[in-house]
This record gives C-alpha cells, sequence and structure tokens, in this order.
C-alpha cells in the first residue's frame, strides 16, 4: 500500500485547501519592540501575549517559510497539557519538587488556556474536548502503563486527571486487537493543527503583529536580527525556531531536529467506525517503547504518527515533508496493526517533520535581561499545548513581570550541549533500534519489560 502523496509538508494543509499564500517578506530595515523568529505555536503565542499585556509595542516576526510551517503545521493534533520531561532534572539552581509540582499545574492548564483564546478569536480548529488513551498490548506494556500512571499521579496528576483501565474497559473505548487495559489522561483535546497555526497567526496580525514570511535569518545577536532582506533592530530578540534551531550556524549541538511521521487514511466508512468503535475521539497511543500516536479527524480518517527513521546525520532537515520508504512501511504496519479494519482502505498522505530535542530532553524557557535574547524549545513531541505556556512565559520575561510562570523550574535550565557527529547519530540510533529490540523482547507472555529499552534511554540521556 502507498500513499497517495507525500511531503508538501502535511496532510493538515490538504486539509485546508493547500498551501498558504505568502505573507510579503521583510521590505528592508526596519526598528521594533521586540523581534521574534519563527512563526510558529511558540512565536504566535508569544507575540499574542505581548500585544495583549501591551497593545502599543511594535512586534515583527520574521519566519523563513509561512506560519505554521514547522511542526506546528505537521504534529499529531494532541493538546494534552502533558509533562511529557523527567520531573528530577528540573531540581537544580535551587528548586523544589513544589516547583516542579506548580508547573505540571501550569502544563495542565494550557488545555483550557488555547481552547479560551480560539474561541475568543474565532478559530476554527476541529478542537473537540476528549480524553488522552494510552494502550497496552501486553504484559510489559501493561506494567510500564502502571508504572507511569503511580509517578504521574505522585508527581500532581491527580486519580481524576490520570488513571488505569482493564481490558474491558479498553475495549470498550475502542477495539484495539490484544488490548489489556490503557492510561486515561482526562482534559484534554483533539486538534487540527495547521487550522490553529494559520487561525493564531491570522489573530495576532489583527492585534497589529507584523509576519514577515519568506525571510531567512542570516545572524542573531543582541538588539539585532539580519536577514536576506534586511535588519530588524530590537531591544528584545525572541528565538522560537524548536526543531529548526539546529539550522542556526553555532547551534547544531544545541538541540537534536528528531524526526516524526504520520500517515492519514481516507474517511472511514460507518460500518467500519461500527467495528472499530473510538466513538470518544478519544487521542490515542499505545505503551510501547518506540510508541505511536493516532487521532480519529473530523472527517472520520485515522492518523497515526510513529519516529520512523529518527534523526539524519548533521542535524539534516527534511524537504517539504517528505518521508522516507521505511518510515511509511513502519507507519502503515502500526495502522494495520491497531486498526485492521481500515487495512483495506488507502493511506491518502504521509509526511513528516522534526521537533527539538536536548540532551536531557527536558523542554526550556530562556531569557538574559542583560542582553534582551530570549528562547523557548526542546519540547519532545509535546509543543502544541507546552507552546502556549512558552508563549506566556516569554511575554512576561520580555516585559519584566514578576509572576508565577517566570519562576517555574524550566526557566533557564540549561544543559550541556550534544556531542558531535557521528557520535550523537550513533547514539540515536542506537537508542532507537534498542527501543525496537526491546519492544520484541516484550511481545513474549509474561515478560516484563526489557532492560534494553533502559539501556537505550541511558545513551541519551533521556
Amino acid at each position: 500500500m502507498k500513499p497517495q502523496r507525500t511531503g508538501d509538508v502535511s496532510f493538515w494543509y490538504s486539509d485546508i485547501g493547500g498551501l498558504p499564500a505568502r505573507r510579503a517578506p521583510l521590505a528592508g530595515d526596519t526598528t521594533a519592540d521586540i523581534c521574534i523568529v519563527g512563526a510558529g505555536y511558540t512565536g504566535l503565542w508569544t507575540a499574542y501575549y505581548l500585544k495583549k499585556a501591551d497593545p502599543t509595542l511594535k512586534v515583527v516576526v520574521v519566519e523563513k517559510e509561512f506560519a505554521g510551517f514547522g511542526a506546528s503545521g505537521r504534529n499529531g493534533g494532541w493538546l494534552s497539557g502533558g509533562f511529557a520531561w523527567n520531573h528530577e532534572k528540573y531540581l537544580t539552581n535551587g528548586k523544589t519538587p513544589t516547583d516542579v509540582r506548580r508547573m505540571v499545574h501550569a502544563m495542565t492548564g494550557t488545555v483550557d488556556e488555547v481552547i479560551r483564546v480560539a474561541e475568543a478569536e474565532g478559530i476554527d480548529a476541529d478542537i473537540l474536548r476528549t480524553d488522552e488513551l494510552m494502550v497496552a498490548t501486553n504484559h510489559a506494556q501493561m506494567t510500564r502503563m502502571l508504572d507511569e500512571v503511580e509517578h504521574r499521579q505522585s508527581w500532581g496528576e491527580g486519580p481524576d486527571r490520570v488513571y488505569a483501565i482493564g481490558e474491558g474497559e479498553t475495549l470498550a473505548r475502542v477495539r484495539i486487537p490484544g488490548a489489556i487495559g490503557a492510561m486515561v489522561v482526562t482534559g484534554v483535546a483533539r486538534v487540527q493543527p495547521a487550522k490553529l497555526a494559520r487561525g493564531l497567526a491570522a489573530a495576532v496580525e489583527r492585534l497589529g503583529v507584523t509576519i514577515a514570511e519568506g525571510t531567512t535569518v542570516t545572524a542573531l545577536a543582541p538588539g539585532k536580527v539580519t536577514t536576506d532582506r534586511g535588519t530588524v533592530t530590537a531591544k528584545i530578540v525572541i528565538r522560537a525556531t524548536e526543531g529548526f534551531t539546529a539550522t542556526f550556524p553555532g547551534l547544531a549541538r544545541e538541540w537534536l531536529p528528531i524526526n516524526s511521521a504520520q500517515i492519514a487514511t481516507e474517511p472511514l466508512p460507518p460500518e467500519v467506525w461500527a467495528r472499530i468503535g473510538w466513538e470518544g475521539h478519544e487521542i490515542l497511543g499505545d505503551m510501547a517503547n518506540a510508541y505511536c500516536y493516532c487521532q480519529r479527524t473530523r472527517e472520520g480518517r485515522i492518523t497515526v504518527g510513529a519516529r520512523g527513521v529518527p534523526y539524519r546525520m548533521g542535524s539534516r532537515i527534511d524537504t517539504m515533508g517528505e518521508p522516507d520508504p521505511v518510515t511509511i512501511e513502519r507507519l502503515i504496519a502500526i495502522l494495520n496493526k491497531h486498526f485492521p479494519e481500515a487495512a483495506k482502505y488507502g493511506v491518502a498522505h504521509a509526511w513528516c517533520g522534526v521537533i527539538g530535542v536536548p540532551r536531557d530532553w527536558c523542554a526550556t524557557v530562556g531569557f538574559d535581561p542583560a542582553t534582551g535574547m530570549g528562547f523557548a524549545g526542546g519540547y519532545v513531541g509535546v509543543g502544541v499545548s507546552t507552546s502556549n505556556l512558552s508563549g506566556r512565559t516569554l511575554a512576561d520575561l520580555s516585559l519584566g513581570r514578576k509572576t508565577d510562570l517566570a519562576t517555574l523550574p524550566w526557566v533557564n535550565h540549561r544543559v550541556r550541549k550534544w556531542e558531535p557527529e557521528p557520535l550523537r547519530w550513533m547514539g540515536v540510533h542506537g537508542m532507537y533500534k534498542l527501543y525496537a529490540m526491546a519492544d520484541q523482547r516484550e511481545k513474549r507472555p509474561g515478560v516484563g519489560p526489557s532492560k534494553l529499552a533502559k539501556l537505550g534511554a541511558w545513551i541519551t540521556g533521556r
């Protein structure tokens, strides 16, 4: 089975009629109060909250391609408010478990905040409140799932937010072959990511923000952003480039651009959905080490995402979302395994993109008042909700506001850089190879979680 289309940035743009017409590029040298590099979720949310806090600010956003070109327009549409990083790694610089629990609570609140803004700004992004469902299909996955529930509850997500269900309840929600239980996370939502990105871009423009598309940044410095279309002079400069950060000179080892890919089926007929179930439209994944992430879309498609070929030598980026054949085959295999009723229907689209991964796999918001330079990213795949908290936090930091958000543990959390090539390529590919081997071993009846997965995570500091 081959996809009818590949690349073209993502299926989500096909869903809204194709790639958008570009806004005008930067029209020569200019000045601003704040210049934001990158018109994805992080940059757009930051611009939004800055203008809401102070409508008199002159904010300029410069973007190499178009608003929503990167992960913001390609992701799996999980508005989860999840805390996907190692809690203990934020216990530095005097931060306490209570501080980390504050961050967990703040992250959970992003779901309501994104929905609030979407409603206020008239952004139609197919947002549907639902649950997250992480399904276990063998004993090892069930053990890992129960441990995850206990872990998350211990860090402030109560049993009303995160809990386990058994085989019967799981199959009543979605009939995945072999499912024996699942972790349920409440208070999440499904979104159409490109619609959210484009709607947010239009909202910040209405507030008076200038978005200069087709403008390539060639250098960043305190007070100055140099582009191929002119220079922006600004007291504050925010880098909001997430998975594309490695393309900037000197930043190739800052965050790795880890590849993630997806497929979307054709719309499935009602009789197929009757056999699959999934009536709650939960955002859905599994508890495999090399996990997948799925959604049931507005018009009745299934999207399936996974890492595929995880990393390209030298931090190279894909071309317009074009995935490799090996990754497409893996995604189709996951579709056929979890949703065999959909296997005989065509795959409409396959695409890929990159996410930013720091050396300790922990997201960061950074700001230096002395230089006026800030950044945010390293979301490790949960950027739909995390970017909203980043935007609010960067706005507070940029304006010097002493708020609770400005003191969360991820603010100015720093880690060492990734190793030079070929060490980082070997490390990342080694980790995912060990994950795949662990998943194979865990298929055996009664086998517990494989230590190979822990070895893989240790190699890369996950």
